[in-house]
């Protein structure tokens, strides 16, 4: 009996150690990596705050080095091309702390850029927060993007 409590105190401490370890050492892991589908969104310039629309739909694809993007229009005018947009580079990611390095993208005024948000997870939403600034582009605003993983098979 004596020997099993000495062995479980050495698990406890162990398991304690190695959660206590800077995260920026390890891998990412599956908590991030699959497919994750934009539910909403929103912009906040100074004191307007602008909720995305309805009409486009969005991925972000995660795998442990890599993320993309992909954007559509859901229900554009005849007379129109369906407008389509993506992008995508690496990524870091320590602790909350995502920054993603778009190192593609249809507007070279983006690309080279790096974009830091802070991340939470709670079951399978992903609900990013950050400054998106680009001097270049003239933005400068705070972005909020909540995501659900996608269930293969699932639409």
């Amino acid at each position: 009996m004596k020997y099993s409590l000495t062995a479980l105190a050495a698990f406890v401490i162990v398991t304690v150690a190695f959660e206590s370890c800077d995260s920026s050492q390890a891998a990412p892991g599956p908590k991030m990596n699959g497919t994750w589908r934009l539910v909403s969104g929103m912009t906040i310039t100074k004191k307007d705050t602008v909720r995305y629309p309805s009409d486009f739909s969005m991925i972000k694809v995660i795998n442990d080095t890599h993320f993309a993007f992909l954007r559509h229009d859901l229900n554009p005018p005849r007379d129109s091309a369906n407008h389509f947009d993506g992008g995508g580079g690496t990524y870091t990611l320590k602790g909350d702390q995502y920054t993603e390095n778009l190192d593609y993208y249809s507007d070279p005024k983006w690309e080279g850029k790096p974009f830091t948000f802070t991340v939470t997870f709670k079951n399978d939403t992903l609900t990013q927060t950050g400054v998106e600034k680009n001097e270049a582009a003239g933005v400068d605003h705070v972005i909020v993007e909540k995501y659900v993983r996608v269930v293969p098979g699932a639409r």
